[in-house]
């Protein structure tokens, strides 16, 4: 990938409340987008989040408030600009999709943005989480006592600053991340049982259709393994 590429940090949280230990939230749609943030490489993080009459918060974004979110990342990729998220194909394209009933814009800037944790799923066979990934890269990661899971609920609360806080350091250790591995050509981390791993990436980041050829690495030792479609299915739509 060009190092001159200049990359857009983009990443949501929503406001659907979740119950603790659910792993499929398709049948818990729709979510809604609480706030989001885009950071750009040269520039000053811009937070998104929903407003009332009187300027309060309110509990999400509009439908016109997501598609000026949208009409934004269109207008800085044509600007230039690569997209960069983490499982954005699978989450925040889609969800971002439902939101602004812009489907095809959103499927488009899915297919031609860079998902680095799908990049790394496309070669390994299986999910990697952002914070485990920049912490192996030496970087700060995610803000202690925070998770994506108590967002919604943290936003429900009135606890409106500590959620921006949070989205906007996630597109912040997105950009270090994806500026860390251009420099070092490799992904480093730890796996769950703390043995050191490292990806090799050669020609940086892949986008999501670049990804999407690879050749599908060797999950024959997964009892499970997921498919590709998981993180595609919504386009089909």
């Amino acid at each position: 990938m060009n190092k001159q590429l200049k990359y857009l940090a983009f990443d949501i949280e929503i406001t659907r409340i979740m119950p603790e230990g659910v792993g499929d939230w398709s049948n818990y749609r729709p979510l809604g987008i609480s706030c989001a943030a885009t950071l750009p490489s040269d520039g000053k993080p811009e937070l998104w989040y929903g407003k009332t009459n009187f300027g309060d918060y309110a509990s999400q974004l509009s439908v016109k408030e997501t598609k000026e979110l949208v009409k934004h990342l269109q207008t800085r990729v044509e600007a230039g600009y690569m997209i960069l998220t983490w499982n954005g194909l699978g989450f925040d394209f889609d969800i971002l999709a439902e939101e602004s009933g812009m489907h095809p814009t959103c499927k488009q800037l899915a297919l031609e943005h860079t998902d680095m944790m799908f990049h790394v799923f496309c070669l390994k066979g299986y999910p990697l989480g952002l914070d485990k990934a920049a912490k192996g890269m030496g970087l700060a990661g995610k803000p202690p006592g925070i998770t994506g899971e108590m967002a919604p609920r943290m936003w429900a609360e009135g606890r409106f600053q500590e959620v921006l806080d949070y989205v906007q350091q996630d597109v912040k250790t997105l950009l270090e991340l994806a500026h860390a591995i251009d420099l070092e050509r490799q992904l480093r981390w730890l796996s769950n049982s703390g043995r050191p791993q490292s990806l090799p990436l050669p020609s940086g980041w892949l986008t999501v259709k670049e990804a999407e050829n690879l050749p599908l690495p060797d999950t024959s030792w997964m009892s499970n393994p997921w498919p590709r479609s998981k993180f595609t299915t919504w386009m089909e739509k």
